[in-house]
């Protein structure tokens, strides 16, 4: 696919302003959308939008659906707008901050509400939102019903991950699919309720964005969790043993001064799912592009080759590549779909086959200034050196700051970088942003922690790292009209 010249900034839902702790879909989300207006931008990234658990580090590349939404995205305001909450019981919380999420006590506030307002809705919903609900629960049938159920079970069992469930229901006997099916019926329609809030909600602010040209980016981890509605449900889409636990898991081998990464996340059983052409996928790619207009596809590298590692294994050595399904997974999914708007993560593996399946299907690959070698003459993460068919990034998710990036180079790269870009580094942000602006990249993206030259305590993950990610957040008042003008004018002098 080729992308127009355009430009756009990375902010996940969580980080948005808002009352109860943590962003969600309502007035922040729109004033965030009318920053991005005033700024002049066509396009908002953020991270996947799925449940996500504090076993997990509230991860939202470790969710328990590839096809729901997040239940603490959902805003409660418009609740009380529909009659199922009332102004007291959406008065915000004491004990949480505007500038991080504290998710055990925001899981704990949303969640009581949530239940409120589905207690109202089954007592006092008008005609038109019961035939809104049906509707949904009717057309979101394939995934939301196995969901909605594993949610309950999870519940049922006191949190404990479906490997750990009684054996008729942990491999899905029909018979018990049906017992608990009915015991837990109420349990069901809750869980069906939360995800219509979410699903009505989203498909507001998307329109919202739209009016106003701002497209939505979406991510796509290849991976999903062993702890998922996903592998429960369609065991036959992974490599499972006999007793539907993992015999492989995903990872990356040992690369010189690391020791590989052992992520658990079950591999895909690709000779099972080209049979079917790649049905369980094409349901999500579907999903997926009902909800944003581009995605990043998370670890692109998994489609050429993957890393797959004994199950039984601690060490990430003890795995081997496996060939990913290739060109023809996309030739199938894009015959089906048609075009295919993707962006790929390509960082650190980028060997022939990568490339190759990369430039295939035209997909935008990343360049990050941040794994330049700034005294390497041409070093292909140099902004002035970045390829049409690239998305340029100041920063990423993963990434630290501009600011913490640059307070951290050795002073030999650090004044390389000052001769490459013509700078005295004193706002570096802004210089990187002007570089990656001006780059040839046909899509150019930052960062609000870099549009406001934060510093590393600002970064929203640290890679390898269990506790203390994802959790910043911006105030409505930092998206201030300074910085919406200033990122506008720098757009408009790069014709993005």
């Amino acid at each position: 696919m080729t992308f127009q010249r355009q430009s756009g900034v990375f902010l996940h839902q969580t980080s948005l302003p808002g009352p109860h702790g943590i962003g969600d879909l309502g007035a922040g989300a729109r004033a965030f959308v009318d920053f991005l207006d005033r700024a002049d931008q066509s396009l908002w990234q953020f991270c996947p939008l799925g449940p996500t658990s504090s076993v997990h580090g509230n991860s939202p590349y470790q969710s328990s659906s590839a096809f729901a939404g997040n239940p603490l995205l959902v805003d409660l305001r418009a609740l009380v707008d529909r009659g199922y909450l009332s102004e007291a019981e959406v008065e915000p919380p004491e004990d949480v901050s505007p500038h991080r999420v504290a998710y055990d006590r925001v899981t704990e506030f949303k969640t009581a509400r949530l239940r409120t307002a589905y207690a109202a809705f089954e007592e006092n919903a008008d005609d038109a939102d019961r035939q809104s609900f049906a509707e949904f629960c009717d057309r979101e049938a394939g995934w939301l019903d196995d969901y909605a159920l594993f949610t309950a079970l999870k519940a049922e069992f006191d949190g404990a991950g479906w490997m750990d469930w009684p054996d008729d229901i942990r491999t899905r006997e029909p018979d018990a699919l049906e017992r608990y099916r009915d015991e837990l019926a109420d349990d069901v329609r809750y869980h069906k309720f939360v995800q219509w809030c979410f699903d009505s909600q989203w498909r507001a602010l998307a329109e919202y964005a739209a009016e106003r040209d701002i497209g939505l980016v979406g991510d796509l981890p290849i991976y999903v969790g062993l702890d998922s509605a996903d592998v429960w449900a369609y065991p036959e889409v992974f490599r499972l043993d006999d007793d539907h636990q993992p015999a492989e898991v995903a990872g990356v081998p040992p690369n010189p001064g690391d020791d590989g990464q052992r992520w658990g996340n079950p591999v895909y059983d690709w000779e099972t799912l080209r049979e079917d052409g790649y049905g369980w996928w094409v349901d999500r790619f579907e999903r997926l592009f009902d909800l944003v207009d581009v995605a990043r596809i998370d670890h692109f590298k998994g489609f050429d080759e993957f890393w797959s590692i004994p199950a039984e294994a601690d060490d990430p050595a003890a795995g081997q590549w496996r060939d990913g399904p290739g060109a023809h997974f996309f030739e199938t999914v894009e015959a089906e779909l048609g075009e295919l708007p993707f962006l790929v993560e390509d960082l650190g593996f980028l060997d022939e086959g990568i490339v190759a399946l990369r430039d295939r299907f035209g997909f935008p690959g990343m360049r990050v200034p941040q794994y330049a070698d700034w005294c390497e003459e041409g070093h292909m993460y140099q902004p002035m050196h970045y390829p049409e068919q690239s998305v340029g990034y100041t920063s990423t998710h993963d990434t630290d700051t501009v600011v913490g990036y640059y307070r951290d180079l050795s002073d030999r790269q650090r004044d390389c970088l000052h001769y490459n870009l013509g700078t005295d580094g004193e706002e570096i942000n802004w210089d990187l942003i002007e570089a990656v602006w001006n780059s040839n990249a046909a899509v150019a993206m930052t960062t609000v922690q870099d549009l406001l030259g934060l510093d590393s305590d600002t970064r929203f993950n640290v890679p390898g790292t269990a506790t203390g990610n994802w959790q910043w957040r911006v105030t409505e008042a930092a998206l201030d009209e300074e910085v919406a003008e200033r990122l506008r004018r720098v757009t408009d002098r790069t014709i993005r």
